[in-house]
């Protein structure tokens, strides 16, 4: 008769139900231990080695190769429009013509500085965008 082995450790139960759910998906069964306890007392963690995924020791290869296959080709795209009919922004990208941008909001030196100088900060306009359609980055 098969026995659990841990088969892999998370630090947070997200990684870990989405590891059981690909399992699942391929037909392998897998369980998570420590998830409750962890998350109600996360300092437990170090303590009890983790949030841990196990598996039957006799499906072990198959799962380590489930996983493998599905990190290997984790890229997701996203399923946008080419172009859209009301842009927030005049530019288009010039890898691809799309005009379906987001401009970075990363706050710049000036919002920190302004922050301890001032006691308030300053945010100026990045004029780095990014393209959801082909996820080209470029500046304008």
């Amino acid at each position: 008769m098969p026995s659990l082995v841990k088969f892999k450790f998370y630090s947070n139960s997200i990684e870990a139900n989405r590891d059981k759910q690909i399992l699942a998906n391929h037909g392998l069964e897998s369980f998570i231990a420590n998830e409750q306890t962890i998350q109600s007392d996360w300092l437990l963690s170090q303590a009890l080695g983790g949030i841990q995924l196990q598996v039957f020791d006799n499906e072990k290869e198959k799962a380590e190769e489930i996983l493998k296959n599905f990190l290997d080709n984790e890229r997701v795209e996203l399923e946008v429009e080419h172009t859209i009919a009301e842009p927030e922004f005049k530019y288009v990208c010039p890898e691809c013509g799309s005009n379906h941008l987001y401009r970075d909001e990363n706050p710049g030196g000036l919002f920190g500085i302004s922050l301890l100088f001032l006691g308030f900060p300053l945010k100026t306009p990045s004029h780095l965008y990014h393209c959801y359609y082909c996820g080209n980055e470029f500046n304008a």
